[in-house]
């Protein structure tokens, strides 16, 4: 099985999930907040750079920070069957093994909603309640331009590259050094749209929180709708790369768990 693995930083934090090691970090000492991240980012990238760490730690919460499966630090499998949401919220759900946690809030953005999604689904029980940022119907429709990107990730460079969505994906992998035949496989199958019939098992409350400009998440609010305890929430004048790190969504955010996972 073909897969790229670097050398762990001692001081790196791991764990091991479907025979991968993969890497994450812990921040404050309230409760547990499992923050998953988005295609081609990272916990670092997705959490850390935008503030959310400080947000939810300085609000009393327990930030866990995850490198999913081929980003980061984590280990980068080239077979696209090991990209499947299922897998992902497989190793959400082994991370808290890990850490001895029994449930926790879930913050996921695009790629990271979908998985906390499935993860919702299938382990109600280890999910208190979860934030699904950028991930509107298309959780549910799938994503169209899925072949744009991986085409775009595979291409030898730039020139060329016109479709908007695939150029930005390439420019954002470039300039994060990510693994980009890893990336290439998991958009092959992590884009796996989720049954109608299951999101509406989805029996915890759920915060679903889209950039008004955002074209790729679709809407929020009829996603909201079909959850037996959504909510929707649009971040206001924001699009799907420049919404993560909204002030306006963190707000939201905080007020959604003091309701649904109170310190």
């Amino acid at each position: 099985m073909a897969f790229a693995c670097k050398q762990q930083d001692l001081a790196v934090p791991t764990f091991q999930s479907d025979g991968l090691t993969l890497a994450f970090d812990v921040a404050g000492d309230g409760k547990p907040v499992l923050c998953i991240h988005g295609f081609a980012s990272s916990g670092k990238v997705n959490w850390i750079d935008t503030g959310w760490v400080e947000t939810l730690v300085g609000a009393g919460y327990r930030a866990i920070t995850l490198d999913n499966r081929g980003h980061g630090r984590s280990d980068k499998p080239y077979d696209p069957d090991r990209y499947y949401p299922q897998d992902m919220a497989r190793d959400a759900v082994a991370l808290l093994d890990h850490l001895g946690i029994e449930r926790a809030a879930v913050l996921g953005y695009s790629m990271g909603a979908r998985i906390s999604a499935f993860m919702a689904y299938e382990y109600e029980q280890r999910v208190a309640c979860a934030i699904f940022g950028g991930m509107g119907m298309n959780l549910i429709n799938g994503l169209s331009d899925g072949n744009d990107i991986i085409s775009g990730l595979l291409a030898p460079d730039l020139a060329g590259l016109t479709h908007p969505t695939a150029r930005q994906f390439r420019i954002f992998a470039d300039h994060t050094g990510a693994d980009r035949q890893a990336l290439a496989a998991c958009m092959e199958t992590s884009r796996q749209p989720m049954a109608r019939a299951d999101v509406r098992r989805i029996n915890v409350p759920v915060l679903v929180a889209v950039g008004e400009a955002d074209e790729m998440a679709g809407p929020p609010g009829p996603l909201a709708e079909l959850l037996p305890e959504g909510e929707a929430f649009v971040i206001p004048k924001r699009d799907h790369m420049r919404a993560t790190g909204d002030k306006a969504f963190k707000t939201a955010a905080l007020e959604f768990l003091s309701r649904t996972f109170p310190e």
